[in-house]
């Protein structure tokens, strides 16, 4: 049996006031996604608090997508991760990554490494945050701890993702450069997670982040083109992580890359989510 597809939303918008979030997440809950997540950065809202607060009024599951690790000593995040999970019962999913905006770095008082040295710090704390859930100290609900999305490109990022994590996440636009095709840019970064992961591969999920989606014919590639300033609109459009046709296309397209990639997580941003609910209803 093929894994079942699931559905995230990764929230942009400011919280607002406690009414307001939580209505933006009771509607995350009703157009049916699986995973309520907040990224990581200075100018949002803090991950575990606004997270909790979603919890408190849906039965979604909630995420990190993704904590920048360079922000957390070990011992500090694996308190903040256990108690969340805890208050969760369960529903927390931790997203991590190594971190790259230099500026945040530079804001929060904190020395920016090489890019080796925060990949370094990153599977340090991988490891501690293991050691520690698996010592009862601090006490996690999910055994053996939360599952592990790690995300990147980069073959040591990647390489790691397959060794360590449960979910192995995609920034869809980041794979897309000039002269490269982007739909053979995404089966390579998979089939080196398959090599890496060796026979764990089976046990993994992999995840697609997708920045762009549209059913209703207008298409919003703004995020894309911040993101990937170098690429012209015809190479966005091939991008994997480019989603566009009616819902029954975009659900066919989706249903390829599960049977072609063993894709079969599937996170868009709060501006799409409405849009991509109608693609949702194809596939449940």
């Amino acid at each position: 049996m093929p894994r079942p597809f699931r559905f995230g939303v990764t929230m942009l918008a400011d919280s607002g006031s406690r009414t307001v979030w939580q209505d933006k997440a009771r509607q995350v809950e009703d157009l049916d996604y699986d995973v309520l997540l907040l990224p990581d950065h200075l100018s949002m809202p803090a991950p575990f608090p606004a997270l909790l607060s979603a919890a408190e009024v849906t039965a979604l599951r909630v995420g990190t997508s993704v904590l920048n690790a360079g922000f957390y000593r070990p011992a500090l995040l694996a308190r903040d991760v256990a108690e969340a999970d805890q208050l969760t019962e369960g529903r927390l999913e931790l997203g991590l990554g190594a971190g790259y905006a230099e500026a945040e770095f530079v804001a929060a008082g904190l020395p920016f490494p090489s890019a080796g040295k925060r990949l370094e710090h990153l599977a340090d704390t991988v490891g501690e945050l293991r050691r520690m859930f698996a010592s009862g100290s601090p006490a996690v609900y999910q055994q053996p701890g939360p599952p592990l999305m790690l995300a990147g490109d980069g073959d040591r990022m990647l390489r790691l993702a397959a060794t360590e994590a449960d979910v192995v996440g995609f920034a869809g636009w980041s794979l897309a450069k000039p002269g490269v095709d982007p739909q053979k840019a995404l089966a390579e970064r998979v089939e080196f997670v398959r090599v890496a992961a060796g026979e764990r591969f089976g046990r993994l999920e992999l995840n697609l982040l997708v920045p762009a989606v549209s059913v209703s014919g207008e298409l919003d590639l703004s995020v894309v083109r911040r993101t990937a300033p170098d690429l012209d609109d015809e190479h966005i459009l091939r991008m994997p992580s480019v989603l566009y046709g009616s819902a029954q296309q975009i659900a066919e397209t989706l249903h390829g890359y599960r049977q072609e990639l063993g894709l079969t997580y599937f996170t868009v941003l709060d501006l799409h989510m409405t849009e991509f609910a109608k693609v949702i209803k194809q596939l449940r």
